[in-house]
C-alpha cells in the first residue's frame, strides 16, 4: 500500500458557523455533531473567529481509492504508529483516508510506516525530501 505524505502544515479547531470556513481551500475536513463543529484545515486557513485551535500537525493519506470492502486499513496503521508512540487524528473520506499526526512526529511516522511495508511517496524524512 502507498502511502502519500502531504506537504500541508495543518490546524485542528473548533468553529462557530460553517459560513467561517473558506471553502475554496485547498484542504479541509469539517465535522459537525451536537456540541461542536470541528474543522481541521492548513495553518493559513484557520478562521480567526475560532473558538479553539491545536497547531502543529503534518498529513499523510492512503494513495488511490479504498474500496469499502476493505476492513483493518486504518487500524494497521494506528497500530504500527501506537507501537512506536505515536497519537493520530484519522479521517476519512469517499476515496481514502487521512492520518495526521503532530509534526515533531511526522518522519517519525512515515519511516515506520516504511519500516512495515508500506511504500512512502513524497517523503519527507529526516526533514528533506529524498
Amino acid at each position: 500500500m502507498e502511502i502519500e505524505a502531504l506537504p500541508y502544515e495543518l490546524t485542528v479547531c473548533k468553529v462557530r458557523s460553517f459560513d467561517e470556513i473558506n471553502t475554496r481551500a485547498v484542504l479541509f475536513f469539517t465535522g459537525k455533531t451536537d456540541e461542536e463543529i470541528s474543522l481541521v484545515c492548513t495553518v493559513g486557513d484557520v478562521p480567526v473567529t475560532a473558538l479553539e485551535r491545536e497547531d502543529g500537525w503534518k498529513a499523510f493519506r492512503i494513495r488511490g481509492v479504498l474500496d469499502f470492502s476493505l476492513t483493518g486499513v486504518l487500524s494497521r496503521i494506528s497500530g504500527i504508529l501506537a507501537e512506536n508512540n505515536i497519537g493520530i487524528f484519522a479521517v476519512s473520506t469517499y476515496n481514502t483516508d487521512y492520518i495526521l499526526v503532530k509534526k515533531d512526529n511526522f518522519d517519525k511516522a512515515l519511516e515506520a510506516l516504511g519500516n512495515n511495508g508500506y511504500t512512502i511517496l513524497d517523503q519527507y524524512i529526516n526533514g528533506g525530501q529524498v
